[in-house]
């Protein structure tokens, strides 16, 4: 008699192999998310500058990020820069840095709204009672952009989460990698495994990005207010 698909999920260490793959995914989601967030802001301000020159490089570099695929940059960065400049890169090295090149312009792009939709008097009114530059943005502006960023910083969170799964493209043994292995490895004697580990991993990334989106939705609501 066949095992059921269901019973796999709990032979040998089959479930645990699953946690530390999704831990494996979150450990490069979260870095790239922190650069992003880190680098993003610095970029938000680059693309306002009032440097032409500036502005076109900046649009150019977030209009290349948008075009190209995620996938294809994974591609470019792991196979193409690797060999061509005799790198060493590791598959989480490629996928941090290519899911950070991404969300540095995401998150640049949203920071840059956020300051565009600013009405100048705030600008104008802050210098006008003696504030330096300097305090103007650490006690007027950066507030009111945090509360316009935030509920969109928070729903690119969960896109970059989500997004990490192509990252199995490029050999990362990651949650998706350690799910078709243990697929692969019962297929003949449980075929119907493939549902239940792929549900599992649907309701791991459920679990991860839902509280997320939650979070963003609730911001939304409580600053429309």
């Amino acid at each position: 008699m066949q095992d059921s698909g269901l019973q796999v999920l709990f032979q040998g260490n089959n479930l645990w192999r699953l946690f530390q793959g999704l831990l494996v995914t979150i450990n490069i989601s979260l870095l790239s998310i922190v650069i992003s967030i880190v680098f993003g802001f610095l970029f938000g301000f680059v693309m306002t500058s009032r440097f032409r020159i500036v502005r076109v490089l900046a649009q150019i570099y977030l209009e290349f990020i948008r075009i190209m695929p995620q996938l294809v940059l994974l591609f470019l960065v792991y196979f193409g820069l690797a060999r061509t400049f005799n790198l060493n890169l590791s598959g989480e090295v490629a996928a941090l840095i290519v899911f950070s090149m991404w969300g540095i312009a995401e998150m640049g792009d949203l920071v840059r709204g956020a300051l565009t939709s600013l009405p100048k008097h705030q600008f104008e009114s802050g210098l006008a009672l003696g504030l330096t530059k300097t305090q103007l943005f650490i006690y007027v502006i950066i507030p009111q952009i945090l509360r316009r960023l935030l509920p969109q910083a928070v729903n690119l969170m969960t896109r970059m989460i989500k997004t990490t799964s192509l990252i199995v493209l490029i050999g990362v043994v990651e949650v998706v990698k350690v799910g078709q292995q243990i697929i692969e490895a019962n297929r003949l004697t449980v075929p119907s495994a493939a549902i239940w580990i792929y549900g599992l991993i649907f309701l791991m990334y459920f679990a991860v990005c839902f509280p997320i989106s939650r979070l963003s939705m609730y911001l939304e609501k409580v600053w429309k207010e």
